[in-house]
């Protein structure tokens, strides 16, 4: 194993850290999952479960996987099959092994979250051109996306152009295997410079236009009043905590690995603790403030709060995407202007979507780089090419449902299973007052010392009755797929299964190379 990389790589600014991790983080999860999130659970309600899990949950488990990721770089590991090993003294071999789910989910995810980044490309195109102006109501916008979705059928953008979204796919892959192959100050970090203060300032132009608003089914006002005003009694749901910790999980990037990736570029004696909370108080900011604000309260405006929650219902695309679309068209004022604020809305989301993007690649390009001795150009294109053709079935088999056993395996589950981990061997087996002592290294922020009972009983309660929970409603349904509606899906949805479990086999063989080549 090379440990090099570590030695000549790092971040160059700790604004450009900064920017990066928040970039990790803010993406597609606050400006579409969010406020789906949030108006499917009642909206002011969701908010209350939303910060206790934020306080609770995702602060700790922010600073432990920051501490990891900079223990595990200090050893010379990007990845965290070698961070877990390093985190056990090497005395359990199994560490590794468990390491492997932050190598397939960042990738899994990375393979599906690409492809929809790239519809938000296509979006801030057609914005531009005005394809997808005059499709007017909601029935219509929704069958313009399902047919751009769709490379069999002929979509109505561009002139009738064939396979669109597998063109615009290609596109992104080849711009993030571009920014990879230059490195991580000079080329994620430079990303994050440009990319990240570019999404704040489209945010805050649509924000202030949204506010700006005249009344039409609602107002302004009273799509303010959706989001923070609770229903008290909705808060003894356990689905709106549950989908609060959720939120929080998906907002933050917890439990993936990518996190990890990114804090082992950093010196051991780099500040975690004010960084880290810098970074998760920056994604707050844009997902609470900006995405909940744009898209719920234009929705309230155009479609009323009972109409805005009826979109919601059909899906994260139908509110962000279809909805939206709809609203630039009803803009009051020339027809330019519409196409102006869609372009703003569509490459924000696709800005935010590279910026994670880069950072769900950075864990297996590490694994790469540093087991295997692959030059990073070499391990960047590897990558993408592994992810053109793993994710030409998301193209194809879209419509089947293929993408979903992906997003809820390594996307929804993989998440909370693989912190479930970390927070274990974190806590009791690396042992809580030594990973103190490291996470405080060089530290500009002391943390409060109630963290310490937190991260010890209160954290790993939360996980386990997330997973206690999944087990007594859902597991049986999703693992024998009771759950699809479509008995036609069933063959596709198998097959997306079967194609996550050779993954996960193919990266434990990887691992276990890995481990002869040490010897």
């Amino acid at each position: 194993m090379s440990s090099d990389t570590h030695s000549q790589e790092h971040w160059a600014t700790r604004i450009g850290l900064i920017l990066a991790m928040a970039g990790n983080a803010v993406g597609l999860g606050n400006f579409l999952r969010f406020p789906v999130q949030a108006a499917q659970n009642g909206g002011g309600t969701f908010m209350i479960p939303y910060f206790v899990s934020f306080l609770l949950l995702g602060i700790p488990l922010m600073w432990m996987e920051w501490t990891i990721g900079r223990f595990g770089g200090t050893k010379g590991h990007g990845s965290l099959p070698g961070m877990f090993d390093a985190l056990v003294d090497r005395e359990k071999p199994w560490a590794k092994y468990l390491g492997v789910l932050g190598l397939i989910i960042p990738l899994i995810i990375f393979i599906y979250y690409t492809y929809v980044v790239s519809w938000m490309l296509g979006f801030s195109v057609f914005s531009i051109t005005g394809d997808y102006f005059g499709f007017a109501d909601i029935g219509q916008m929704r069958d313009f996306l399902y047919n751009f979705q769709n490379i069999f059928e002929a979509s109505p953008a561009l002139g009738g152009v064939p396979a669109l979204a597998l063109l615009f796919f290609l596109v992104t892959l080849l711009f993030l295997g571009w920014v990879l192959s230059r490195g991580i100050s000079g080329g994620i970090e430079k990303l994050a410079l440009i990319g990240v203060p570019m999404l704040f300032l489209f945010a805050i132009v649509l924000m202030v236009r949204v506010l700006t608003l005249p009344e039409a089914a609602a107002t302004p006002s009273q799509g303010l009043n959706f989001i923070w005003d609770p229903n008290w009694s909705s808060l003894s749901q356990p689905s709106v905590w549950l989908a609060a910790a959720g939120q929080v999980f998906f907002t933050l990037s917890l439990g993936a690995g990518h996190v990890h990736a990114y804090a082992s570029y950093l010196d051991a004696k780099d500040d975690i603790t004010l960084t880290g909370l810098s970074t998760a108080a920056t994604n707050e900011f844009a997902e609470i403030v900006l995405g909940g604000t744009i898209a719920i309260t234009a929705a309230v405006v155009f479609f009323g709060v009972q109409g805005a929650v009826g979109i919601a219902e059909g899906g994260t695309y139908d509110l962000g995407i279809v909805a939206m679309a709809v609203v630039f068209q009803g803009l009051p004022g020339p027809e330019i202007w519409g196409q102006i604020f869609g372009f703003f809305w569509f490459f924000l989301l696709f800005v935010g979507g590279v910026t994670s993007c880069v950072a769900l690649a950075t864990p297996s390009m590490a694994f790469l780089q540093e087991e295997f001795d692959w030059e990073r150009k070499k391990a960047s294109y590897s990558i993408m090419a592994v992810a053109f053709t793993l994710g030409l079935a998301h193209v194809v088999f879209y419509q089947f449902g293929f993408m979903n056993e992906w997003d809820y395996w390594a996307g929804t589950f993989g998440l909370v299973a693989l912190a479930t981990i970390e927070v274990f061997l974190f806590v009791y087996i690396f042992g809580l007052d030594r990973g103190w002592d490291w996470m405080h290294k060089g530290a500009d922020l002391q943390v409060p010392e109630i963290y310490k009972p937190v991260m010890k009983y209160v954290t790993p309660a939360f996980l386990a009755v997330i997973l206690l929970w999944w087990g007594g409603t859902q597991a049986i349904d999703v693992l024998l797929m009771q759950d699809v509606a479509d008995p036609e899906n069933l063959p596709y949805r198998w097959a997306s299964r079967i194609t996550i479990l050779g993954i996960a086999a193919g990266a434990c063989y990887l691992i276990k190379k890995a481990w002869d080549r040490r010897q």
